[in-house]
């Protein structure tokens, strides 16, 4: 049996209300219920007996409704099954409120909370999860001041905030967010989530590159050629068309996604394993990216919306087809750049970004290339080609190395092959949902996955850029392409223009 260490254990979380701002919406019943209802699964070390979880909406409802909802969710997008009697204790838990457009909400919110907490015998610890977009979170933040909802950081109880991505829509709504928030919360009250930061293999990247002196040695400019990151999507809008169209591929999954598995992939050792060490060494990264100056969109810069194509052997429409979408949109469903990170360890070193919608499978994968050997000895005759680590974020989670070797037999032929870790093969028991562990953190106090404010801007510094030059140049190509390939065939000589080619997760 293989040896385990154990470097730090989860934190102890002490019972609390966690109110989910939204309750009614597409996010409490994909993710946040499911997680609530999985964590109850794992019985008293995740959430501790007499917890309780308050749903607060605009939409009139029901405690009983509110609770077959949450049933549904559970049974639909839970990783485990229901069990009755962890379900009942959890069901227990819920409550829920209507009213949060009211005038009145916020101090009947109170007041249930005080109820809650004193029929459970409950401290005064509340989480408060604003599933909300972004233009009503300020809002919220001042409305919770004024109710008196939100404790000094030094009480002996907590009062915190959880903040969804996106966190504004361009960097002066960002900052906005962040000097209204930073005015009734301490920063150490403060939790910006990014689901990606949750999953097991983004967590992973640090453990594959600082617990392992095999990859440190080579993790830089002298043995990597360039580094591929690609979140692909197959799906559609579903229910955001009205969010999206607003948004678009750079804001929703560039500014905050890619830019943080970028970070991790690329930082340099962390002091310790503390928060703010982790934060600090990540933030340094995106301080290093090379700004998109004026001009440069058009030749380190890819967008694309999706036409009308064949997915799964099904006919899906186009972008401009879709129900609740303009037929003059401009809105890019599909983003390709050149990154340079302008520090000693990755001078030189292109990263190579890409994410799409309506592409051929959904997938989430870092390529790291190294460089060719000499043209000596077996590469003298043909060109070999390098190896390449694949660390593979979602579904299929895992890495590879692909590497060269001899194929049996009398000629001396050279092919490549993959040593390959699946993590459904080797580990026992499925992977916790990443709001699963991002929940249980907040719980717990500890900021280690999450985005600090200096993050949030340095992005959306680094984004503000292109988009800026996407708005002054009307003529800035909009590239098609058809739904279930890999994105327009400008993206692909984009990296052909350097001798290369993406790889399909």
């Amino acid at each position: 049996m293989n040896q385990v260490w154990t470097i730090a254990e989860t934190h102890p979380v002490p019972p609390c209300t966690i109110v989910i701002f939204g309750a009614s919406g597409d996010l409490a019943a994909r993710k946040l219920l499911p997680a609530l209802y999985n964590l109850e699964h794992c019985g008293q070390e995740a959430i501790p007996p007499k917890s309780a979880i308050l749903g607060f909406a605009r939409r009139e409802m029901s405690l009983e409704a509110f609770r077959t909802k949450a049933r549904e969710a559970a049974t639909r997008f839970s990783r485990l099954q229901i069990d009755e009697e962890r379900w009942g204790r959890f069901a227990r838990s819920l409550d829920y409120l209507s009213g949060l457009d009211r005038p009145d909400g916020f101090a009947r919110l109170k007041g249930r909370l005080e109820e809650i907490e004193q029929a459970r015998g409950l401290p005064p610890n509340r989480i408060f999860y604003l599933a909300l977009p972004p233009e009503a979170i300020a809002e919220a933040v001042e409305k919770l001041y004024g109710a008196g909802l939100i404790a000094p950081p030094q009480a002996p109880y907590f009062s915190r905030i959880v903040v969804e991505k996106p966190i504004g829509h361009d960097l002066h709504s960002a900052l906005q967010i962040t000097n209204t928030i930073r005015q009734y919360f301490d920063e150490t009250q403060v939790f910006r989530i990014d689901h990606y930061l949750g999953k097991e293999t983004v967590q992973n990247l640090m453990v594959l590159r600082f617990a392992n002196s095999i990859f440190e040695d080579f993790w830089n400019n002298k043995r990597i050629d360039h580094v591929q990151i690609t979140v692909s999507e197959e799906e559609g809008l579903g229910s955001r068309a009205m969010y999206y169209d607003g948004a678009g591929a750079l804001r929703d999954m560039v500014q905050n996604h890619m830019l943080q598995v970028l970070a991790l992939t690329a930082m340099e050792p962390p002091v310790s394993l503390a928060a703010g060490a982790v934060r600090d060494a990540k933030v340094n990264v995106i301080r290093s990216l090379r700004p998109i100056g004026p001009g440069d969109a058009r030749k380190l810069v890819v967008r694309g919306q999706y036409a009308a194509g064949e997915l799964g052997g099904q006919r899906v429409p186009g972008y401009l087809q879709e129900e609740g979408i303009g037929e003059t949109s401009r809105t890019e469903t599909f983003v390709a750049l050149k990154a340079r990170i302008d520090n000693w360890r990755w001078s030189g070193v292109p990263f190579y970004l890409r994410t799409g919608k309506r592409l051929p499978r959904r997938a989430s994968a870092i390529f790291v290339q190294f460089k060719r050997v000499p043209e000596i000895l077996f590469n003298r005759r043909v060109a070999l080609p390098p190896g390449v680590l694949a660390i593979r974020l979602q579904p299929d989670e895992g890495s590879s190395l692909e590497v060269l070797a001899k194929r049996p037999g009398l000629d001396l032929s050279i092919q490549p092959v993959r040593m390959n870790l699946q993590y459904s093969a080797e580990f026992d028991g499925a992977s916790p949902d990443a709001y699963e562990r991002l929940l249980l953190d907040v719980m717990a106090g500890d900021h280690t996955l999450f985005l600090g404010a200096r993050f949030v801007h340095r992005s959306w510094e680094f984004v503000q850029g292109i988009l800026d030059q996407w708005q002054d140049d009307p003529a800035m190509p909009l590239a098609p392409y058809a739904a279930g390939t890999w994105g327009p065939k400008a993206a692909d000589e984009l990296i052909r223009a350097d001798g290369r080619e993406w790889f399909t997760p």
